[in-house]
């Protein structure tokens, strides 16, 4: 797959198809009250949050050690070297979708 792979844009385009369909799911949930107010949806929302923010983490983590790397391979004399082995600066990853980087609002407790 696009984590195996390491395919940033492969991985993007697969966490855009997930993020859509569930910020959807939550904007439909806001029309049912009695889907709101079930314990087992509250219970998904909530898994769905510690998703969202170990995803968080990760990309954070990830883009904190490309630009560590990158900023090595641009020091001396690992500039050199680098470019002689053909190692050259990592792309950080980015979200495809504008605000894809905040879960949608949805208030429960009405």
């Amino acid at each position: 797959g696009a984590v195996q792979g390491g395919n940033l844009q492969e991985m993007a385009q697969a966490n855009a198809a997930l993020t859509a369909p569930l910020g959807r799911l939550l904007a439909i949930a806001e029309n049912y009250p009695q889907l709101k107010s079930n314990e087992n949806f509250r219970a998904l929302q909530d898994q769905l949050e510690g998703t969202e923010n170990r995803i968080a983490v990760a990309r954070q983590d990830y883009n904190d050690a490309v630009n560590r790397y990158n900023a090595y391979i641009r020091r001396f004399p690992q500039v050199l070297t680098a470019k002689a082995i053909g190692k050259g600066p990592r792309e950080y990853f980015e979200l495809q979708t504008p605000g894809a980087a905040q879960p949608p609002k949805v208030d429960f407790s009405k």
